[in-house]
């Protein structure tokens, strides 16, 4: 039986708009889009130009700080164009797909439980599989020269409006396990298997060489950096890896079926999608194809990923790396009258003074306004409320925005990546980037450190 950990501290943001448990297969999207930014920490070095044919799996560009790591095609076709930012900077990499269906590299079919681990690890680097591993502290994409001392996985996702990813990973237990046998490889340590209690955790119940801990609370409890500090925290020196569940079972199927194939079941959610739904689709799909014709009229913000974590992205824009939702809700344009005063209409609040918290579990259209300008970044304790981990979370952005780099080290910056505080953000009475400032300051860290 799993150990169970309950937290108390958190917030569950409850939204119109939840996805239907049905899983739909649009038509495939005709351009694919692979972006660098989505990779913390690399310079990407082109393998392509425009006109070069590609299957899925075929290396696009590497990484400049350590060239053995591929970045590869979802799909078969045409690389179309290469999208540059300032200074020439690489921001996509346009494929578009071949019409008649996805061809791909062939790799070694093998039983990864066989293999060792340079094996193992020429496999996934070759394929850009290996971009599916993150590294804390930091969240890059893992040193190839590091040995982590445990990787985690969450099984489930607490986010507003996110997949329930046993759902989504039914009928691939086999993949899942042949992803376990070759994570287990290439750490010294033990691989952490996150569930949620009292929820139908199938598909993984069966899986072996794991240690399972059940978590139960409010989010962020999904988040796989709360569960890290609740079961092997990070102290200073120390790295661990983390991986999605649906990318586990994708590296799973690199091994028992030599291809590289990064599909996901996503949702398409929120209050202005007319049918939402559970969506097949791929890495760097077209966010056009996603949502044609299910978006309702009006200006509307589409997000690869949650509302408290994920990226602004219109039509135009890509289904990001590491994602696992599209999130569609009205952009917060209109003014409010004496909305500084009194709440002109339902919205989610922690706070006692609004009506909604009579009401834990009505669900919210909500839109992206502030609701206010930022001001002042005073102690209200509001942060600590929502943050289920044993830290100082005020203090430590201070410390970031001081660039004191002691008081970072000491207050665990090493154990936090942005999403671990995106409520803090949400519930911030200052109204403090607070993401973009633990981004900044681990950024400092890490080219100081």
């Amino acid at each position: 039986m799993a150990k169970l950990i309950r937290l108390r501290r958190g917030y569950d943001l409850k939204l119109v708009g939840e996805a239907a448990m049905e899983i739909a297969t649009p038509a495939p999207s005709k351009t694919y889009a692979i972006q660098p930014p989505n990779f913390k920490g690399i310079t990407p070095k082109l393998l392509v130009e425009a006109g070069t044919q590609v299957k899925s799996g075929t290396p696009l560009f590497f990484s400049k700080e350590q060239p053995e790591i591929m970045f590869t095609s979802p799909v078969s076709g045409e690389v179309i164009e290469i999208v540059r930012g300032e200074k020439r900077r690489i921001l996509e990499v346009k494929i578009l797909a071949d019409n008649s269906g996805i061809s791909y590299e062939q790799f070694n079919k093998a039983n990864p439980a066989s293999l060792d681990a340079e094996a193992i690890k020429a496999q996934m680097l070759k394929s850009g599989a290996w971009t599916w591993l993150r590294q804390r502290p930091f969240n890059r994409v893992a040193d190839v020269n590091e040995t982590p001392k445990a990787i985690f996985i969450s099984a489930f996702d607490s986010a507003p409006l996110a997949p329930d990813l046993n759902f989504a990973l039914k009928g691939r237990e086999a993949h899942l396990q042949a992803g376990i046998d070759a994570l287990a490889k290439l750490t010294s340590g033990s691989i952490y298997l996150g569930l949620k209690n009292n929820a139908d955790m199938s598909v993984f119940s069966s899986l072996t060489g794991v240690e399972t801990t059940a978590f139960a609370g409010p989010h962020p409890v999904g988040n796989v950096g709360i569960q890290i500090h609740h079961t092997r925290p990070i102290n200073k020196g120390e790295i661990v890896w983390t991986i999605n569940a649906q990318d586990l079972a994708n590296l799973g199927k690199l091994f028992t079926e030599g291809v590289y194939d990064p599909e996901k079941v996503i949702t398409l959610a929120g209050s202005e999608v007319k049918q939402a739904k559970y969506v097949r689709t791929r890495t760097g799909a077209s966010i056009a194809s996603l949502v044609e014709g299910n978006m309702t009229d009006g200006h509307n913000r589409i997000i690869s990923g949650s509302v408290l974590f994920g990226d602004k992205v219109g039509t135009e824009g890509y289904f990001g790396a590491y994602d696992q939702q599209i999130t569609i809700i009205p952009e917060g344009e209109e003014p409010e009258f004496f909305g500084w005063l009194i709440p002109n209409y339902p919205r989610p609040s922690i706070s006692k003074t609004f009506l909604s918290y009579l009401s834990p579990n009505r669900k919210y259209k909500v839109n992206t306004s502030m609701h206010g300008e930022e001001r002042a970044f005073v102690m209200t304790n509001e942060y600590e409320k929502v943050l289920p981990m044993d830290m100082y979370p005020v203090q430590l952005l201070k410390a970031c925005l001081a660039a004191d780099f002691e008081a970072m080290e000491a207050l665990g910056i090493y154990e936090v990546v942005e999403e671990d505080l995106a409520l803090c953000e949400f519930v911030c009475t200052s109204k403090m980037p607070v993401q973009k400032i633990l981004s900044e300051g681990l950024d400092l860290i890490e080219k100081e450190g």
